[in-house]
């Protein structure tokens, strides 16, 4: 099937007003109460068509990104349900984003696009697309919330290097940073943010470095874009310890990062006590991407996820929420998503393994961590 064969009435909306699902004469959906009456776990996939009108011309973040994944989905027959998502507001993006930045990208689109960056473009119909991309990432939380046990958003543009003020490195408005926001404003509190894109989150990381609420973790390559991420950025402001950056050389594998996730991500968050789990999830850490350097394989996205997926279950009844961010070889990055979607669940891969040198990282990040948490002592 392709992309364009996604049309709306395949997607619903999460259980609320409007549900396109059969309903009886009083409004009670009636898949809905057979599905928690059976106890069957549901899965989200948030998507809007808008995303593939992000026109970027030939560049590496391009709309056949979308399609490759929907599409591999699709041949895989995954047990998903797709949402469809409401734009995000202003007010929304505002939380975390300044009006003049905001106003910006509105007027470079609406005079037919431009540049916010030298690898950040915009187009006609970028200001609406990435405005629903937050409010895709808005719609995982609430799915998380509901009944779903858990939700991916498959948007574009991504965001996790968008500023307050600006844009960069592709990205226009941070949508898992909107997405926390969002959180809290339904009442959970302490967010856990996990990014294991290839490059390090700088925009989500400025954002919420003063905030003791939002703990970022990130495993990134270093040296690489943006050049941010080293061990001792660990917040401030009374947030220190809420930042755990784990810089990891080019070259490392599946033994690696999973090395780091169980033993500095999930000590520390189980230490933390997150009321919700967000993942900024970047595809580029896999072995053939072109624009990094790791050599992740498809079992080993399925077996950090796993680890994220047991913090959710936890910590927080399953809260989990996943959103899309970079990724560039088109069946790489849909391989990751399909054993990613399949660990959060319930199926994670397994991997099995010892790095050397991540091993001298995690006792690095164990030295600087262990003045803000017990576990690391």
């Amino acid at each position: 099937m392709s992309v364009a064969q996604y049309p709306f009435f395949r997607i619903s909306s999460v259980w609320g007003q409007g549900s396109e699902r059969e309903t009886k004469p009083g409004g009670k959906n009636v898949l809905r109460e057979a599905i928690l009456s059976s106890g069957m776990k549901r899965f989200g996939l948030v998507y809007h068509p808008i995303y593939l009108q992000h026109e970027t011309d030939g560049h590496p973040e391009k709309k056949e990104r979308l399609i490759a994944i929907l599409d591999r989905i699709n041949s895989e027959k995954l047990d998903v349900e797709y949402i469809t998502p409401e734009t995000a507001t202003t007010a929304q993006v505002a939380a975390v984003h300044t009006r003049m930045y905001i106003d910006q990208v509105k007027a470079i689109s609406e005079r037919g696009g431009g540049y916010l960056d030298i690898d950040t473009v915009l187009s006609r119909h970028s200001y609406d697309a990435a405005l629903m991309a937050a409010g895709g990432a808005i719609a995982a939380v609430d799915a998380a919330i509901s009944d779903y046990d858990g939700a991916f958003a498959l948007v574009r543009p991504p965001g996790h290097h968008a500023m307050p003020n600006r844009g960069m490195g592709f990205c226009i408005f941070n949508n898992v940073a909107v997405a926390a926001k969002h959180a809290q404003a339904r009442g959970l509190e302490k967010v856990l943010i996990v990014d294991w894109d290839v490059h390090h989150g700088n925009g989500t990381n400025a954002i919420f470095y003063s905030d003791r609420s939002v703990m970022y973790f990130s495993t990134h390559q270093s040296p690489h874009y943006p050049g941010t991420g080293r061990i001792n950025e660990v917040g401030e402001d009374g947030a220190e310890g809420t930042k755990v950056n784990v810089p990891l050389p080019s070259g490392t594998g599946d033994e690696g990062y999973l090395m780091a996730y169980r033993n500095i991500l999930k000590p520390i968050a189980l230490e933390f006590r997150p009321d919700v789990v967000l993942v900024s999830a970047g595809q580029d850490p896999h072995k053939d991407d072109p624009l990094g350097g790791m050599c992740l394989t498809a079992a080993g996205f399925g077996a950090i996820a796993g680890v994220v997926k047991d913090i959710a279950d936890a910590c927080c009844r399953g809260r989990l929420a996943a959103v899309l961010e970079g990724g560039y070889n088109l069946r790489a990055q849909s391989d990751a998503i399909v054993a990613e979607i399949k660990a959060f669940q319930g199926a994670p891969s397994h991997v099995e393994g010892f790095d050397p040198r991540v091993a001298r990282i995690i006792d690095d990040v164990r030295n600087v961590q262990k003045d803000y948490w017990s576990c690391m002592q």
